[in-house]
């Protein structure tokens, strides 16, 4: 969540303000925004964060300026289509799902309170946030559960039962860098929302919903590869060991560059189930240096580059020096998808086309 709409929402609640949250829960097609992205609307029609701009934009504004009048949260699609959008040059053709959650005074106490205790959370933990979007009984939507790291749950969602079914869709939305949607019958199980309307339906929020790239040398791939990376929505971070090549001149676009020797680079980083990771460096030394850090780490993917009898040899060593062979077969190498790709920015795109087959994947289970 923004920084800005966590500020945005911490005044509304500790001053009693009405506002409503948008969150895109889903999308069908061509559309601006991933799921996870969250507009906050106030009541004197001010707003923080965006869900795409345009007259898409100003729909979810409109719909939650409603919700505010009337006190109650729900859900609404906003069917982007390219007649819809054209006037605003935005043609995208698609359809997104929002839940615009009404947050005020006439939102029960513990509705507000668990949303406090979240907003907090997040500042020092990586909390999953559960959320009620839909259900027969209009009483359970927008009750929350928020689990903590360190499994501790906090609020409820109306039955001991639906808060099971929450908390083990939880374990799996935690891993996961867009929200996962929930629908149940009303026997409680899972139901195909094209037969039929779910007698419930909750979101499920990782407190990381932006995929980070962690590419693991400078050289002439890193270049396109962090730019075009950045272009489709990753967190770019770029390190290696040589100041002429890790600066911001040659990376403008990425988020972080550090300039270090790749050990205690890596130590600097925080690598999640939400972080790929690209070993490009200069040569066999400082591969196998980096593959040895990252291995044993909760990426959801790591790639590294290099000839299948080169990077045999590397697997082998690293065996023999006690790292598991089950570990090291997570390993994707040769890097990227066969292409046929030979310059640089060809390896680049081979490279992040297999990157986001890899996401896709992930988001599927």
């Amino acid at each position: 969540m923004d920084k800005e709409i966590i500020l945005g929402l911490k005044k509304a609640i500790a001053e009693t303000m009405e506002a409503a949250l948008i969150t895109v829960t889903n999308v069908l097609g061509s559309t601006p925004r991933k799921p996870g992205a969250k507009m906050l609307v106030f009541a004197d029609g001010t707003t923080l964060g965006t869900i795409g701009g345009g007259c898409g934009e100003a729909e979810g504004r409109t719909e939650a300026l409603n919700v505010i009048a009337a006190h109650t949260s729900k859900i609404h699609y906003l069917n982007m289509t390219a007649d819809l959008a054209s006037d605003e040059g935005m043609v995208c053709g698609g359809i997104m799902g929002l839940f615009i959650d009404y947050l005020g005074p006439y939102s029960p106490e513990e509705h507000l309170e668990i949303m406090q205790e979240y907003l907090t959370d997040l500042e020092k933990a990586k909390p999953v946030l559960v959320t009620v979007i839909e259900a027969h009984n209009q009483k359970l939507v927008g009750k929350k559960i928020v689990i903590l790291d360190n499994g501790e749950i906090k609020g409820d969602l109306g039955s001991e039962e639906l808060t099971r079914i929450a908390l083990e869709n939880a374990k799996i939305g935690a891993k996961r860098c867009q929200p996962v949607l929930v629908s149940l019958d009303l026997e409680l199980e899972p139901c195909d929302t094209s037969v039929k309307k779910p007698a419930y339906r909750f979101l499920v929020e990782s407190p990381q919903t932006v995929v980070q790239l962690l590419i693991l040398g400078a050289g002439h791939i890193a270049l396109p590869l962090a730019a075009m990376a950045k272009m489709v929505g990753y967190e770019v971070t770029v390190v290696d060991d040589r100041l002429s090549f890790a600066n911001a001149y040659r990376f403008p676009t990425a988020d972080r560059i550090l300039c270090d020797e790749f050990e205690l680079a890596i130590d600097k980083i925080t690598i999640n189930p939400q972080t790929f990771v690209v070993i490009i460096t200069r040569g066999h030394r400082y591969d196998k240096l980096c593959l040895r850090k990252v291995v044993n780490q909760p990426a959801s993917y790591i790639g590294m580059i290099g000839s299948r009898k080169r990077v045999k040899a590397l697997l082998a060593e690293l065996e023999e020096e006690g790292i598991s062979r089950e570990e090291l077969q997570k390993l994707y190498s040769p890097i990227g998808l066969k292409i046929g790709a030979e310059t640089p920015e060809e390896i680049a795109v081979s490279i992040l086309g297999e990157l986001i087959k890899v996401q896709r994947e992930l988001d599927q289970r």
